[in-house]
């Protein structure tokens, strides 16, 4: 691969036609500047607030028909985060398609019309903003960046309450702060709604806190109700910060979710339930709600954290922000993912002292990146997940628009539906993931429809040797040469080596 090809196809997202001639590190480093967080078709979405006003509506719905269903039930409420139990145990059944006349007030039928609605009004349209952003840019090395940061991040909406809000969780936290700091994006991420909802941190409750002690006094609500929940804290130990096998332990976890307590979202409980909680501001803010806090000193990673309320989790946030094994962890990442599904030690090195010497400086970072060599090796590698081929093709042919529906529909046909990977840990990035036969044959049947859309309009001889600048095999230029038809070659060039690969 020639420097330019590496840096469109490696780098980049893949080239479009006229992008030729370039300097290579140059046109990377000028990316830092001309960046655009927020393109319209993006700021034209539904805002978080709106998103969560919607959900707020639907919860306090949901709440009253499940009230009629145990015979109008109105006992007093203690602590009153929505159970998020409730709606995860419904989630298979609310994204199925209706089955002949449905009950409006029943709650699975009031779930499967608000997973319907979210899906095809609000992340159908987030997720084809996301590839028109992807096909578009003219910063595809930060898109790629942002992309790989929200897989870093990832919350999945097979938990259907937060279908609406994943999309805005790479919108609001991860692309205004990818120029910027890890710790910042950190914060941002955690403070999210939809990773709060997503990992059942909204509805924490510390044993001691008031609603802890309020919930004690009555067993039936407790039951119902939960208590203290790990899940966010154990994910940003394992999966955001310092890596598993870091060695911090389920003590650890444990105190750290009891200084998350508090940490929830704002809106989406109203009235007399609202006032209990002490949770101010609008429908999807964060909120610090001070009654479900669990007081007390915490020992976290061999350290005393005796700060209080919000500004204990804070602390720690801060402290594993910078942590040296944070910073092992994040250089191996970008490292595989930019040099090869076995980081070299020596870039995974240079990348984490580079960590430790700016506090997690994301540009630095890249800039580490864009002047290693094991990055600008000569031979592909890496194999493309569907996500970064699906763009490459679309790229490669010049497109510039899609139907609504389009990019949600192959993303699912090729396996890697977007913001679905179905686990906190995100999408795999390695190549067994990717390149089983079921999952290349996929790409060829999507390769031939694709194709069948240009309309003969594209010439893949002319057309590969564009964007792949001196890395266009003599084998790969054959096969297209002898296509049977413009449609064929077009499809050819769309599965050939070196769109597969980077």
């Amino acid at each position: 691969m020639s420097d330019a090809s590496t840096a469109l196809n490696r780098f980049g997202l893949g080239a479009r036609p006229g992008e030729t001639g370039i300097d290579a590190r140059r046109w990377l480093l000028g990316q830092l500047d001309r960046f655009d967080a927020a393109p319209a078709v993006i700021a034209a979405l539904p805002t978080t607030r709106a998103i969560s006003e919607d959900l707020a509506t639907y919860l306090v719905d949901l709440r009253e028909a499940q009230r009629e269903r145990r015979g109008g039930d109105n006992r007093p409420a203690g602590y009153t985060q929505p159970r998020m139990s409730d709606e995860a145990m419904m989630g298979d059944a609310a994204m199925q398609p209706a089955q002949g006349q449905e009950d409006p007030r029943d709650p699975v039928a009031q779930a499967r019309r608000f997973a319907r609605q979210q899906g095809r009004d609000i992340y159908s349209g987030a997720v084809n903003a996301r590839a028109l952003t992807a096909i578009n840019t003219a910063s595809p090395f930060i898109e790629r960046l942002v992309h790989f940061w929200a897989n870093h991040f990832a919350v999945s909406i097979d938990k259907f309450i937060i279908v609406g809000l994943a999309g805005q969780l790479e919108f609001d936290a991860i692309r205004p702060n990818v120029l910027g700091s890890f710790r910042d994006m950190l914060f941002a991420v955690e403070r999210h709604p939809a990773m709060l909802l997503y990992l059942d941190q909204a509805n924490s409750i510390g044993p001691k806190s008031p609603a802890g002690q309020f919930l004690a006094q009555r067993p039936r609500m407790n039951a119902q109700r939960g208590g203290l929940n790990e899940n966010l804290a154990r994910e940003i130990l394992e999966l955001h910060t310092l890596g598993v096998r870091t060695g911090y332990t389920q003590a650890d976890v444990t105190e750290f979710a009891r200084a998350m307590t508090g940490w929830t979202v704002a809106g989406l409980v109203r009235g007399q339930q609202s006032r209990r909680m002490g949770v101010t501001g609008n429908p999807g803010d964060f909120a610090f709600a001070d009654r479900l806090h669990e007081p007390g000193t915490r020992t976290i990673l061999g350290k005393s954290w005796p700060q209080q309320g919000y500004a204990q989790a804070a602390a720690v946030l801060d402290h594993l922000a910078t942590h040296p094994a944070t910073a092992r962890h994040i250089a191996t990442k970008l490292a595989r993912h930019f040099a090869g599904d076995d980081p070299p030690p020596a870039l995974v090195a240079r990348l984490e002292r580079n960590f430790l010497e700016t506090g997690g400086n994301l540009p630095a970072l890249y800039r580490v990146l864009i002047d290693s060599p094991e990055c600008w090796a000569p031979q592909p590698l890496k194999f493309k997940t569907p996500w970064e081929w699906s763009i490459a093709c679309l790229r490669a042919l010049g497109t510039r628009d899609l139907e609504k529906f389009a990019a949600v529909g192959l993303m699912k046909q090729l396996g890697q539906p977007i913001w679905q990977s179905g686990s906190p840990a995100g999408w795999d990035d390695v190549a067994p993931a990717w390149a089983g036969p079921d999952a290349i044959m996929r790409r060829v049947e999507a390769a031939e429809r694709i194709a069948a859309r240009t309309r003969d309009q594209v010439d893949a001889r002319s057309r590969a040797a564009e964007i792949f600048p001196g890395a266009l095999s003599a084998s790969t230029a054959q096969s297209i040469a002898r296509a049977e038809s413009p449609g064929q070659g077009v499809a050819l060039m769309l599965v050939s080596p070196e769109m597969m690969r980077r």
